[in-house]
This record gives structure tokens, C-alpha cells and sequence, in this order.
């Protein structure tokens, strides 16, 4: 009992310390980046590919501290399911549900302890964003901001497009992660339930009905045929024949995951081409054979499922302050090569809303029993992060700050003394 007591008295005051060093943390972590990606404006110049290569390491440092805030925190983030290492450095869309403010953060964590996926990943994110603190990082990063409504989705379903080929494909990005619900489960729960209703659809409680636009626009410009060699090829002189082959085995895949899927709930047509799950704009697909390039193409597709404990999600003020109790966060993986992956509207819908039915059933049985299916290939796994490394990182950050405070200042000295001399 009083070993309770004075954790609740400690609580408070460890709060108010956290919150203070984070704020820290931003003041010489978000600058300093900003700064640097200034200063190597030259080499970008001379030679692209070293400055956002630079640049990907400086972004993964960034992200490294905000996973620290989570993990040092008592948040810890458990991983299971299907092995992911095979896609650690190949082109992979995750597809994630989106339950509060702190699922960016602890997949941030996840990623963090993996090599090579946070240097070269792309972040969708709501537009909103992009006038946070972060938001200017994310631009130089080249992240894409997306804008919400129906009024802007065909406007932004082509800026993503566009932002794809102008982009992630020149900066030879990795990972791109999408949350195709559009919005926080709090948020968008009554609004799913009332078109799952309206179109005689499951009614969801763990997650919402997924919108397929941003989805559709993805698998456009980067969806990859079942035969990878048409993407791997280096040629670009076959690149009309490689486009004809993936048509063709594109429709052969529809067939086949409508076979798959006939035993899941089916949409109607109707319910499809309701506003807010279809993609009638992408219809000029490339197959990521974009400037003349091939090898463009996606090869995996991660499907993440993520629950909190009791189904209660943490937030981004309880990653700050860390005044919720220490808690586990699940992430459940299941991957698919991108050829499983239907390409024509319909099938892709029935293909994703699948997944999210999925998730549905996972999650209900997860809070209801606590426990996963038994069949997982990689069994509950705790991500653990390195102590050491985040110690160097800020430091780097710390010194870094100084260095760049010292030349402001000599450059303020020298401004002021050649305003005199001109005076005198």
C-alpha cells in the first residue's frame, strides 16, 4: 500500500518532467534537422541521391526519439504473426487500422527496430498534420499530406498520384504506410455503421468500413502482376509489352481472389460505388513503369492490425506525460505479396473490406478472451529498443544545436560589424 502511494505521489511530478523534456526534445531535435537539410541544399545540387539518403538517416534518428517517448514511458509494443523480414527492403504498402492519436508513434517504435524501413518510408497522413511541429519535417521528408471531404477526394487521390511518381519513385522509398479508414475509430464509428446498414454490410464495432481510393490510386501507379519479373526488369525498352503482360494477369488474379473470397460477405456494385469507396480517376495506370523506369513495382502489401489493451487506446498526451499506467500494444501482421492483390475497383473493395472484416474478429476475440490465434508464424514478440543508441542520437541532436546556435551568432557578428563599417 504505501509502495502505491508513492507511485501515485511520484506520477505527477514524473509528468510534469517528461512532458518538459519532450517539449526539449522538439526545441532541439526539429530545428536542428531543418537546419541541417538547409546547410546540404548544395549537395542536393551535385548529387540527389546523397542528400535524401542523409537526409533518410536524419529522419530516422527523429522518429528514433519519438519512439523513445513511448518505451521509456512503459509502453511497450508486442509484434506477432506473419515473419516480416522479407519486406524489411522491398517496396511495401502498410495498411493499418487507425484508433487515436498514438498509432503513429508506436509504429514509429515498431519500425525503429528494424533496419532500413524508416530512412526510405513515406507517410500518408491528413493535411491537417502538416501545421504541427512535425509537419515541416514531413515536407522536406516528402511525406504526403491528404485532404479529407468529398469535395477534395478526387483532387487528392490525383495529387497522390502525382506525389508517387514525383516522389517516392525518385527517391526510391520503401515502405509507404495508409490508414484506409480515413479517420480515428471514434470518430468515424457512427458513420461506418450507417452505410454498413444502408448496404446490408457487417456492422463494424473494432474498426470502420475502409475507403479504397487512396488504395486504388497506390495499386495504379505501383501494383505489381503475379510474375515480378516484369517489374525487377531493367530494360526499358519492352516497357509497352511489360504493361500488356500485366493487364492480362491482372484480370486472371481478379478471378482467382473472388474465387478466394466467395465464402466473405459480398458487396453489392451499388454499395461500391457509393462516394466514398471507389477510384474511378486512377484509371490511367502505369504499373510503375514511371519516366521510363521498370522495377517500380510493389511487392507486398502488410496488413496491421493494432489493439490496446482492453481496447482502450493510448494517446499522444499519455506517450507525453506517461500518467497511464504501463501497458502493452499488439500489432498483428499478416503479409501479402502484391500479387494476391486484385487491381480492378470491384475485387480490390471486396479485397480490402475483407481484411478489415478480419481485423473485426480478431479484435473482438483479442479484448473478449486476450488471447491471438495460435497459428501465428512469429509468436507475441516484445520490440525492444536500444538504450545506448538513443543516448547518441540526442546527443548528436544536442551537439548539432550548438554548433548551429555558434554559427548564427557568428554570422549576427559579422553582420554587425559590417553594418559599421559601412556606417563609418
Amino acid at each position: 500500500m504505501p509502495c502505491y502511494s508513492l507511485r501515485n505521489i511520484i506520477k505527477y511530478p514524473r509528468a510534469v518532467l517528461r512532458t518538459l523534456l519532450v517539449v526539449a526534445n522538439n526545441i532541439y531535435c526539429v530545428p536542428t534537422y531543418l537546419v541541417w537539410m538547409f546547410l546540404l541544399l548544395p549537395l542536393r545540387k551535385i548529387h540527389e541521391t546523397y542528400y535524401y539518403r542523409i537526409e533518410g538517416i536524419l529522419f530516422h534518428w527523429l522518429l528514433a526519439n519519438v519512439s523513445m517517448w513511448s518505451w521509456t514511458a512503459g509502453y511497450e509494443v508486442v509484434e506477432m504473426g506473419d515473419d516480416i523480414t522479407t519486406a524489411f527492403d522491398k517496396r511495401t504498402l502498410v495498411l493499418a487500422n487507425h484508433q487515436s492519436t498514438s498509432d503513429v508513434p508506436l509504429l514509429m517504435a515498431a519500425f525503429n527496430a528494424k533496419k532500413g524501413i524508416l530512412p526510405n518510408i513515406m507517410w500518408i497522413m491528413d493535411r491537417l498534420f502538416k501545421y504541427t511541429n512535425f509537419g515541416a519535417v514531413s515536407l522536406v521528408h516528402q511525406d504526403f499530406f491528404i485532404a479529407s471531404g468529398k469535395k477534395n477526394r478526387e483532387k487528392s487521390l490525383q495529387q497522390l498520384k502525382s506525389h508517387i511518381r514525383r516522389c517516392y519513385m525518385p527517391r526510391k522509398r520503401k515502405w509507404m504506410v495508409l490508414f484506409p479508414e480515413g479517420g480515428f475509430l471514434r470518430k468515424r464509428k457512427d458513420v461506418s455503421q450507417r452505410f454498413a446498414e444502408k448496404n446490408n454490410l457487417p456492422v463494424l464495432n473494432n474498426v470502420t468500413l475502409p475507403r479504397v481510393g487512396a488504395m486504388k490510386a497506390i495499386m495504379d501507379m505501383l501494383g505489381a502482376p503475379n510474375d515480378m519479373n516484369v517489374c525487377s526488369s531493367s530494360s526499358t525498352t519492352t516497357t509497352m509489352n511489360q504493361s500488356v503482360d500485366c493487364g492480362n494477369v491482372v484480370g486472371q488474379q481478379d478471378a482467382a481472389v473472388k474465387q478466394s473470397d466467395s465464402n466473405s460477405t459480398i458487396i453489392s456494385s451499388k454499395a461500391i460505388n457509393k462516394d466514398d469507396d471507389d477510384c474511378d480517376t486512377c484509371k490511367d495506370a502505369s504499373y510503375a513503369l514511371l519516366n521510363g523506369q521498370a522495377g517500380g513495382c510493389l511487392e507486398y502489401v502488410l496488413d496491421i492490425t493494432i489493439a490496446y489493451p482492453q481496447g482502450k487506446p493510448l494517446d499522444l498526451p499519455n506517450i507525453v506525460h506517461g500518467m497511464r499506467d504501463p501497458c502493452q500494444t499488439f500489432l498483428f501482421y499478416k503479409l501479402y505479396h502484391s500479387s494476391e492483390v486484385p487491381r480492378e475497383s470491384e475485387s480490390l473493395t471486396q479485397w480490402l473490406y475483407n481484411r478489415f472484416y478480419e481485423k473485426e474478429k480478431l479484435l473482438e476475440e483479442f479484448y473478449r478472451t486476450g488471447s491471438w490465434p495460435a497459428s501465428c508464424t512469429i509468436p507475441p514478440t516484445i520490440v525492444h529498443q536500444d538504450l545506448l543508441r538513443f543516448l547518441l542520437i540526442h546527443l548528436f541532436f544536442i551537439t548539432s544545436t550548438y554548433v548551429h546556435l555558434q554559427l548564427i551568432l557568428m554570422l549576427i557578428n559579422y553582420t554587425n560589424v559590417m553594418y559599421v563599417y559601412m556606417l563609418s
